[in-house]
């Protein structure tokens, strides 16, 4: 119930905003023992305005509950109105979860690149799944890339007044002519002076290169980290660090795109020019500045470099040192292994097959423990037809078929990153509870080292 001084006031009429306004805030969760539980807030209500303004997104609404004293104007799942006064303290927050980051609508792109993922996949499946968000906002929130082509006039003062910083920005190349034909929109050739305005007012940018053999790689990567590298100097430089990916295609691309595979020999290639890079920018900024993925050392077939040469890990989520830090994690939650196991235990780990031989020295560590057989499937995908592909992108039909004639032991570590956006279904819009059904044993969900070491052991004490 809620626990409010007067109950029934209508929502006053909102100064100063646009005559279509954004959708309420539908609380998904309420943090116990929190203002927002204090108050009776529950899942379902909708948070209409904070002191007469109704927030566009989850970061409006971060600065607006960022004051001492509020007024906060909602409606419950009744559609009754409540209208709520309170003090508080300015670091305070309300501990709400929403259902939504954006309350005004998707920002969605405005490219037409013949590499996009979203485009290179089959029809028929949940529509979440070909929404080619290009949003500033979700850039600032959680570090999605985006290209900077679909922001206008208002978007850019806002970036600048609320301080949006850092923004993730998908480069792919600084030439504008060669940007304008990858993104196929003549707008992308204006990069070189979007940075700029980044830097003129010191807000800052971590960037990225999809490199597509034969068209933006040799000399064309090696002018786009130089022009990135401009801006990476200085006590406040506008460009953080440049992250290197190679182009992933599936078989469902389209017909003519003229694209071809990373292979070895492009991917040494690759590998030869941003290392002789990184020499010169650490001499220049202080920093490597530039990294590559670690797929293109998998698929160099070349070990990957020391954990020190990832310095700070700016780029671990776009998979640049994820499997060292992965390694590193790991001798911290191995550091106390027992010597054997109170009971017998066999299980299976499965990953993408492209980073199975990494992983092998931590089976190898594991299996050091008496008693504990840990068995690793790297496995293809029959699905997007790529044989060397990274575990994210393991569908569930891909685990289906390719564990069924594997011994699975008593059951299955599967790694979380390939269930999306935390819902419980697969790429391939298979649920993980279907998985479970048709699989023989059960499924232990893995999101880092010390899940994997604690399935391993199943809370087994050390033996003498």
């Amino acid at each position: 119930m809620w626990n409010e001084p007067s109950a029934g006031i209508a929502l006053a009429a909102l100064e100063g905003e646009t005559p279509r306004l954004p959708s309420p805030a539908v609380v998904a969760t309420v943090e116990p023992g929190s203002i927002a539980e204090e108050l009776g807030f529950q899942p379902g209500d909708r948070l209409l305005s904070i002191n007469g303004r109704r927030p566009r997104d989850l970061i409006d609404l971060q600065m607006l509950v960022g004051e001492e004293e509020l007024t906060l104007e909602v409606e419950d799942p009744n559609g009754t109105l409540h209208r709520v006064e309170l003090e508080k303290d300015l670091d305070d927050g309300l501990g709400l979860g929403f259902t939504e980051a954006l309350f005004d609508g998707l920002k969605q792109c405005n490219n037409h690149c013949p590499f996009c993922f979203i485009d290179q996949q089959p029809p028929g499946r949940r529509s979440s799944l070909y929404l080619k968000d290009d949003d500033y906002r979700l850039s600032f929130l959680y570090g999605s890339y985006l290209t900077l082509t679909n922001l206008g006039a208002a978007d850019w003062q806002r970036i600048e007044e609320q301080r949006l910083s850092p923004l993730f920005v998908s480069v792919h190349a600084t030439d504008p002519e060669l940007r304008s034909r990858l993104l196929v929109n003549p707008r992308a050739g204006q990069l070189l002076e979007q940075l700029a305005w980044f830097d003129q007012r010191d807000l800052q940018i971590h960037a990225q290169v999809v490199v597509c053999p034969g068209l933006n790689d040799g000399q064309a990567l090696e002018t786009t980290l130089a022009d990135l590298a401009a801006f990476g100097g200085g006590e406040w430089p506008a460009v953080l660090s440049a992250a290197v990916v190679p182009v992933g295609l599936t078989r469902f691309r389209p017909a003519g795109d003229a694209l071809v595979p990373v292979d070895r020999r492009s991917a040494l290639q690759v590998i030869a020019l941003v290392e002789a890079l990184q020499l010169q920018f650490q001499q220049r900024l202080g920093s490597r500045f530039a990294w590559l993925s670690d797929e293109w050392y998998l698929m160099a077939g070349l070990p990957l470099p020391p954990r020190s040469e990832y310095e700070d890990l700016p780029q671990q989520e776009n998979g640049v040192g994820s499997i060292r830090a992965f390694l590193e994690a790991l001798d911290l939650a191995t550091r106390k292994l027992p010597r054997a196991l109170a009971r017998p235990r066999r299980l299976s780990w499965v990953v993408g097959r492209l980073v199975a031989e990494a992983l092998e020295p931590v089976v190898t560590r594991l299996n050091g423990v008496a008693g504990l057989e840990l068995i690793l499937h790297g496995l293809p995908s029959p699905y997007w037809g790529q044989d060397q592909v990274v575990t994210g992108l393991l569908t569930g039909s891909d685990l289906l078929g390719g564990l069924a004639a594997c011994d699975l032991g008593e059951a299955l570590l599967l790694p979380a990153v390939m269930l999306r956006q935390g819902e419980p279904v697969f790429l391939d819009d298979l649920p993980l509870a279907e998985l479970e059904r048709q699989l023989p044993v059960p499924v232990i969900l893995l999101r880092g080292a010390e899940d994997l070491v604690a399935a391993c052991l199943g809370g087994q004490l050390q033996s003498p």
